[in-house]
């Protein structure tokens, strides 16, 4: 059977533009011609921050990134090249395609050759004749990208019907014949022009693109067509009713005729059967030129739409509505309180109640799951919409038992779990309710689950999936343990992996290998849906779990390769490069006060100004630093309603003492000994629990990828005074938890089918141990150690880390050994003295908690350990008095391959 010609485009994963594909949304945010901060930051060469914008933009739901570097005070050429290979360090952000995007062919150039992936290029035209534009089609193809071709001539730009199928048949005959472009790799831009500006020849604009792309798509075969959609509503500026009506109404007409990908701001548009019926006649009269006097008409009644917000909140007319629409709008919006009695309705129409939940309730689900496929929801509202399912469905139970009803089928049956010895299950249970959203079973296992539980349940249960969540290293061990079990026992099932420490590359290197089946990393719940679907459709799975074995296998040979290719010392080399500090006894302080202080039951209300909340928000798939994500063009009204409901629920926090928060730390003499520890005085010290011992060493570990010259491989161990320096320093640990009780109060949401507020207290209770932990740093510098007394530093200052000193933790980039959490258990009676646990992979129980270390020096900096060597994993294990396999399993994610 022959292959169906598609657009195929690729970053490190593919996507392939099928006639059944959503609409293919671009985000522009990396264009500095629009956006002034990504503009802002190119400038002052901040890159770091300006890949954060990439990252927004891809978390956020775009499938393809524009990137533009076309600004006469930057050279463009040397900025594209530098960010695209930035881009292609950070798999998260390479995931997708990139668009590059120039007016200046040497520009586009420079970045095809850097390029990862299949890219397209944005744009070539007619506009300078044909000898340059096959010139620029057979340099494009070569490269091996997909191009947009504008509608422009030596004439200028396509502002009629006419002219557009004019410009675009030449250009097609052009690429297809002369250059032998792949048809399915030309992307047309019509060109979408303000309508409404009282122009008469501008009355068109919209129906002309939109019957231009009905032209093209039907003419000019396996073609894309794609437009800027802002455009169109541009007469409308500072009504954001009206301009979101345009957009939805625009796009719903101009993507039946054929047009599938575009740039359009999703927090920019209205779901189309929700906009007003008189507003969208007016709306349409425009866009499709239906009167003489259609823009002195919606101009006229514009100005009773301004200011208006899109979801009235005493507006009840909807209630009006037929049944089947009420149902779908309280799904969509997540309104719940006339679900029970708009489902009961249902159910007395019905012949069996189970009807309700397969015609009524999916019904409105598919529409939810269709906004959330094509990028116009987001998770939050996801959730909501989940809460108001589970209540409807909930009511119907008793009924359904009661016909003695068979259940409902479910698209497929799904186990998920977070792996023995974690406790972290945010990101699971926000998937499981998007999948649940999308008509797949959830077999809900929690935290905490050990392997042979898994695999029991999974057989037990018969399951099509099985998902394994984790947050910290040793999870990742578990997951390749499971695998391997799952290997042996014969299972067919496919595996999803996901949580904040895995990876595509974890999972291609370690988990894929010993597993036969399909195994697909996850890397956020907006993709869980497509990747489920696609490992169960009956017709395609085989070839799907194909491709991703063929994709893991090329990734692990490069990834593998790449390690190979970097250089490291030995432990002796790199401990010979250490950081060199001229230690001074003025760049010491003697603590205030020594030995272990405990806080109990502290006050929560003094934690609520040290809160940073970006971390919020990325968490609930929303992604941008507050508060500027309040006012984001893309997410900025789900980010103020998701921030609100927060608001709302801190205050009885705080109000109602929903939370208990305790604390210990503890200050003592220290220094360096052996190079890599760090020797604590502790025992003369009251409130010591180190058991009579004189001394409590901590093992650190160095830094061996091969630098720079003039740069060290650094240790935490070099930021204090070695012994035989004959100086006295210091060092701190501690541990703080705001997660009593969230568990309790998550588990009762839940009983209540409210996940909305479980996933919310849970996302809170880990924002507030974050502010306790900011807090306490604070105390310690200004008061009980007192090497900052003068300190005076603005929220903002604090969450930028423009203190002095430094708190890291074990399990992070600077330690991730987390086999020293023991020794801060031991040394400050954690577990004794307020209760935070170490589960047996040394998670911390509550979830909610922060340990670490404190170090004062002013050199202290936070680091990354990177890659080490066998000789320092011996060394280690020496130095620790533990068996060498305990040591390899411990540092296993930082272990050199081979």
């Amino acid at each position: 059977m022959a292959q169906t010609r598609a657009l195929k485009l690729s970053g490190l994963e593919p996507l392939v533009v099928t006639p059944e594909s959503n609409f293919i949304n671009v985000g522009e945010r990396t264009n500095v011609a629009g956006s002034k901060r990504f503009l802002r930051l190119i400038k002052e060469e901040k890159f770091d921050e300006a890949l954060e914008i990439a990252r927004h933009q891809v978390e956020g739901g775009a499938q393809i990134i524009d990137v533009n570097m076309d600004d006469g005070l930057i050279d463009g050429k040397a900025a594209m090249v530098k960010f695209l290979n930035l881009i292609v360090s950070e798999p998260d952000i390479a995931r997708v395609p990139i668009m590059i995007d120039s007016s200046k062919w040497e520009i586009i150039e420079a970045g095809l050759q850097v390029v990862q992936g299949k890219c397209v290029v944005n744009s070539i035209s007619l506009k300078e004749g044909e000898e340059e534009f096959v010139h620029h089609a057979k340099l494009i193809k070569r490269y091996g990208a997909a191009v947009i071709v504008m509608a422009f001539d030596e004439v200028g730009q396509a502002d009629t019907y006419e002219r557009r199928i004019e410009i675009a048949k030449r250009s097609y005959d052009i690429l297809v014949n002369q250059v032998k472009f792949a048809p399915e790799d030309i992307i047309f831009d019509l060109n979408i022009f303000p309508v409404a500006t009282g122009m008469e020849e501008h009355r068109r604009n919209a129906l002309d693109f939109i019957e231009g792309t009905k032209w093209v798509r039907e003419n000019l075969p396996y073609c894309s067509v794609s437009g800027g959609v802002s455009n169109v509503s541009f007469s409308f500026r500072g009504n954001n009713p009206v301009r979101e009506a345009m957009h939805s109404a625009f796009l719903f007409h101009a993507i039946k005729a054929g047009m599938n990908m575009g740039i359009v701001n999703p927090a920019m548009l209205e779901v189309y059967d929700d906009i007003p019926k008189d507003l969208l006649e007016h709306v349409e009269d425009v866009l499709l030129d239906r009167r003489d006097d259609a823009t002195e008409r919606l101009l006229e009644f514009a100005e009773t739409v301004v200011g208006t917000a899109k979801e009235s909140k005493v507006d009840l007319s909807w209630r009006e509505d037929p049944l089947q629409d009420r149902i779908t709008r309280a799904l969509v919006k997540g309104i719940d309180q006339y679900i029970v009695e708009d489902v009961e309705e249902a159910r007395q129409n019905a012949k069996r109640p189970l009807e309700v939940i397969e015609g009524n309730l999916m019904t409105g689900m598919n529409v939810v799951g269709d906004l959330f496929g094509s990028g116009k929801m987001f998770l939050p509202q996801v959730v909501k919409s989940a809460r108001v399912m589970k209540r409807a469905v909930a009511y119907l139970t008793p009924y359904i038992e009661a016909s003695k009803d068979a259940n409902a089928k479910a698209a497929g049956k799904i186990l998920m779990a977070t792996v023995k010895g974690d406790v972290h299950d945010i990101g699971k249970n926000i998937v499981s309710v998007v999948l649940a959203c999308n008509n797949y079973e959830i077999v809900d296992m929690g935290v905490m689950v050990p392997p042979e539980k898994i695999i029991n349940k999974a057989k037990e249960e018969q399951v099509d999936i099985i998902g394994l969540s984790g947050l910290i290293t040793p999870s990742l061990d578990e997951m390749v343990f499971l695998a391997k079990e799952m290997e042996r026992q014969d299972f067919e099932v496919p595996l999803l992996i996901g949580g904040a420490t895995t990876s595509k590359a974890h999972t291609a290197v370690k988990i894929d290998p010993v597993y036969s089946n399909a195994v697909v990393h996850v890397n956020d719940a907006s993709r869980a849906v497509t990747v489920v679907g696609d490992l169960l459709q009956t017709e395609t799975s085989d070839a799907y779990k194909k491709s991703i074995k063929l994709d893991y296998e090329s990734f692990r040979d490069k990834f593998l390769g790449r390690s190979k290719q970097k250089t490291y010392l030995s432990l002796e080399e790199a401990r010979k490069n250490k950081l060199q500090i001229d230690w001074d006894l003025k760049d010491i302080v003697v603590p205030k006060q020594l030995g272990i202080e405990v806080w109990e039951d502290f006050d929560l209300k003094k934690l609520k100004e040290f809160i940073d909340w970006s971390p919020f928000f990325r968490s609930w798939g929303l992604h941008g630093k507050y508060p500027d994500i309040l006012t984001d063009k893309v997410v900025g009204e789900q980010a103020t309603e998701l921030f609100k409901d927060a608001q709302v629920m801190l205050k009885k926090v705080f109000d109602e003492k929903w939370l208990t928060a305790k604390a210990i730390f503890g200050l003592f003499p220290a220094n360096q000994v052996n190079d890599d520890d760090i020797e604590l005085q502790t025992g003369s010290l009251d409130g010591s629990s180190a058991e009579g011992n004189d001394t409590t060493m901590f093992r650190t570990l160095r830094q061996q990828l091969k630098k720079r010259d003039g740069v060290p491989n650094i240790a935490l161990a070099d930021f204090i005074a070695p012994k035989d320096s004959g100086l006295q320093d210091y060092m701190g640990c501690f541990c703080v938890s705001t997660g009593f009780g969230t568990q309790e109060l998550a588990a009762d949401f839940e009983k209540k089918h409210d996940d909305y507020n479980s996933i919310m207290i849970k996302a809170i209770a880990d924002r507030l141990a974050e502010a306790f932990a900011e807090y306490l740093h604070r105390e310690v510098r200004t008061k009980f150690w007192g090497y900052a007394a003068a300190e005076s530093l603005s929220n903002d200052e604090l969450i930028e880390e423009k203190y002095l000193g430094i708190r890291p933790a074990p399990g992070y980039p600077a330690c991730p050994d987390h086999l020293e959490k023991l020794t801060i258990w031991e040394l400050l009676g954690v577990k004794e003295k307020i209760g935070v646990e170490l589960t047996e992979s040394l998670a911390m129980w509550p979830a909610a908690s922060v340990s670490g270390y404190y170090f004062a020096h002013p050199k202290a900096k936070y680091f990354g350990l990177g890659k080490i060597e066998q000789d320092q994993v011996e060394d280690f294990a020496k130095r620790k008095n533990i068996e060498l396999e305990k040591a390899q399993k411990w540092l296993a994610p930082n272990i050199v391959e081979g």
